[in-house]
C-alpha cells in the first residue's frame, strides 16, 4: 500500500527542519479538503506518514508548510511579510499503491522538492 510522507531540511543552518508546521491537502474541482496537520520531529520529519493505505486515493494533493513562523522560531532577521511565508507544494498521485515522498530543502529565500520513495 502506498504512503505520502516528507521531511524538511534547513540548508541555512544544515540542519533537519525540526519544529515546521506541515497540512496536507486533498484538493478536487469543487474543494480543498485538509486532511492532516502535523509538526516535523528533531529529524525534520512526521512521525508518521501523513496520508496512507486505503486513504490514500488518486488525486492532487497540496503540502503546506510553515516556513515563515519556522525561520522565525529560530531567530532568523526576516523582512515583514517574510519572502517565503507559507510554502505550497501542489503535486498529483496518479497511483495509490506507490511510496509518495515529498521532501523540502527550505532558506528563507529559496525552496526545492522533489519525489523520493
Amino acid at each position: 500500500m502506498g504512503k505520502i510522507s516528507t521531511h524538511v531540511l534547513d540548508t541555512t543552518r544544515g540542519l533537519p527542519g525540526a519544529g515546521v508546521q506541515v497540512e496536507l491537502y486533498r484538493v478536487d474541482a469543487t474543494a480543498r479538503i485538509l486532511v492532516k496537520e502535523d509538526t516535523t520531529n528533531a529529524d525534520g520529519r512526521c512521525s508518521a506518514p501523513l496520508l496512507e493505505a486505503d486513504a490514500l486515493v488518486t488525486g492532487k494533493y497540496e503540502l503546506v508548510f510553515g516556513a515563515g513562523a519556522y525561520f522565525a522560531a529560530q531567530g532568523v532577521a526576516l523582512p515583514d511579510p517574510p519572502f517565503l511565508d507559507r510554502v505550497i507544494i501542489a503535486f498529483g498521485v496518479a497511483d495509490a499503491s506507490q511510496n509518495y515522498h515529498v521532501p523540502l530543502v527550505l532558506t528563507p529565500w529559496s525552496y526545492s522538492t522533489y519525489r523520493g520513495s
